[in-house]
């Protein structure tokens, strides 16, 4: 079992930057893979980015390459989700998940493939 805590997310004009980060009280994320998905009323969770549990991996969705960055701390207690260049279609409830490194990772675009999930922090991006 573990815990999720984002945080971070908050209004940010077009065009700006923001952080977001996830971490794991107690805990490290050195046997999960872990991603970064978002929501908006009314549509399903959509992946964003992902970290493989060597950290040696990264993936993005095809939107956000280039402006946004996943990355974990060297204690690898923290994950941290850095936009750039923010678009009002950014705007959403964005959340972190994890999934046990040994159950594999191949579906790791899919909301249903993770086991363990934050509360989500908001972020919104005005025009």
């Amino acid at each position: 079992q573990v815990q999720l805590i984002e945080s971070g997310g908050g209004l940010v004009q077009a065009g700006g930057s923001l952080s977001v980060s996830c971490v794991a009280p107690g805990g490290t994320f050195s046997r999960y893979n872990m991603a970064w998905f978002r929501q908006t009323p009314g549509k399903e969770r959509e992946f964003v980015a992902g970290i493989s549990w060597t950290g040696a991996n990264t993936y993005y969705e095809d939107s956000v390459k280039g402006r946004f960055t996943a990355s974990q701390d060297n204690g690898r207690s923290t994950m941290y989700l850095k936009m750039t260049n923010l678009k009002p279609e950014d705007t959403a409830v964005y959340y972190c998940g994890a999934r046990e490194y040994r159950r594999g990772w191949n579906r790791y675009n899919n909301n249903d493939f993770y086991d363990y999930w934050g509360q989500g922090t908001q972020v919104t991006v005005s025009s």
